[in-house]
């Protein structure tokens, strides 16, 4: 099987090849603050047509025509470069093409470009204490007054809210509607009065997540995305581009290969290395469930290209599911075989975010795969989804109300 996209595309790969050379940055740019290398990679490839390719140049992207597989060569060579990993940002890869699909004009032009520049931060206000696995459920309410909505409520498992410029998330602002029809997407500033952010401590030792409270929280009548009562309709575009970037089999491949680098420092001293069979047996198992996502992928990549995306709706809905179980399965093989050293770095919170190849990486990845495996919706939520509307299996049993 010729796996390779042909001439004309891996000419294309060299120039990115070529550009990503110049990451990590050399020299005085090295001692610029970490956001402004950030900020410094996303203007360079802009103007390249290497970064936020599909996005028009009115809009602050590189305004390149569609094409799939430019799309694909471009996610590969970042997975495994030194370049920032930060493009795929809740406001870049989940708000942006939301809007750019759903949005008005005055929306697109007011917050896409600040969104893949950085310069606007984003967090995503869905999760509620009380609604569970049951998105619709929420009961965070906004009231339309004069020109404002007016918000009271509670999100919670909030990443990266404290950071956050701004919020997109899932209101009720129909009491009286059925409860997937009466919810509206709004936007809102995180520096508004009235809104309280409190962090979650993680047993990772970071804190990642928050609790977010709305006391009176009041946001412009044109920052609703979508008609009114509709972001439910909203809300399943961005989960969309969320399950596309958790279930990318790129930066799986580039984790298994700091597996196997572990392993081979194993041999000749404690731990266990390529020359155990059991260790060559455990990433034997973990690479044929990896070629299987990455095989997959050519496949969604495949028909895509030729516009037949309908034919591969139930591999879509599975690569989510099952590029978290192979995370799971690669991090807990990392943390079986760094033994005694990651315990001895747990929940040293001056150490979070740990360094890439280090034990409380790897003890880091093997307790956030736990968290994976609910983020941009649970497994057992993906497993209803693959049942009812991939395989058309009868609905699952819903408990009974009151």
């Amino acid at each position: 099987m010729d796996l390779r996209y042909g001439e004309k595309y891996e000419a294309f790969r060299a120039e990115v090849r070529a550009f990503l050379e110049g990451w990590p940055l050399q020299g005085d740019e090295a001692k610029l603050p970490e956001q402004e290398q950030q900020a410094l990679f996303r203007r360079r490839g802009i103007e390249r047509g290497f970064v936020y390719r599909h996005v028009p140049v009115e809009y602050g992207g590189s305004g390149g025509e569609p094409d799939v597989i430019l799309d694909q060569i471009l996610q590969e060579e970042y997975a495994g470069s030194g370049a920032p990993g930060n493009l795929l940002t809740q406001g870049a890869a989940m708000l942006a093409p939301t809007l750019l699909e759903m949005g008005t004009e005055a929306q697109k032009q007011r917050f896409v470009p600040k969104a893949l520049t950085g310069e606007e931060i984003w967090c995503q206000g869905y999760s509620e204490p009380g609604a569970g696995s049951d998105l619709a459920s929420l009961s965070s309410r906004a009231e339309l007054v004069g020109d404002e909505w007016v918000i009271h409520g509670h999100k919670i498992w909030t990443s990266g809210a404290e950071k956050s410029d701004w919020m997109f998330g899932l209101f009720r602002t129909e009491p009286d509607a059925a409860k997937h029809a009466g919810i509206s997407y709004l936007l809102i500033d995180m520096k508004s009065p009235g809104i309280d952010v409190r962090p979650l401590r993680e047993m990772t030792g970071g804190a990642l997540f928050n609790e977010v409270f709305f006391d009176g929280v009041r946001t412009p009548a044109e920052n609703v995305v979508g008609q009114r009562g509709q972001g439910w309709q909203v809300s399943r575009a961005t989960l969309k581009h969320e399950r596309n970037m958790i279930g990318n089999p790129n930066q799986t491949r580039h984790m298994f290969e700091e597996l196997v680098a572990l392993a081979r420092k194993g041999d000749g001293n404690a731990g266990p290395g390529l020359s155990d069979p059991h260790v060559r047996q455990r990433l034997a198992e973990l690479e044929g469930y990896l070629l299987s996502q990455e095989y997959t992928a050519k496949r969604i990549l495949s028909a895509t290209a030729r516009g037949e995306l309908e034919d591969v709706m139930l591999p879509m809905m599975m690569m989510k599911l099952h590029g978290t179980n192979l995370r799971r399965g690669l991090s807990d093989a990392g943390f079986d075989w760094i033994g005694a050293d990651g315990l001895r770095e747990l929940l040293d919170e001056e150490q979070v975010p740990y360094a890439a190849g280090t034990p409380g990486a790897w003890t880091a990845r093997m307790m956030s795969a736990i968290a994976i495996a609910i983020a941009g919706g649970a497994s057992n939520i993906q497993r209803n989804i693959i049942g009812e509307r991939g395989l058309g299996l009868p609905r699952d049993l819903r408990a009974p109300k009151g």
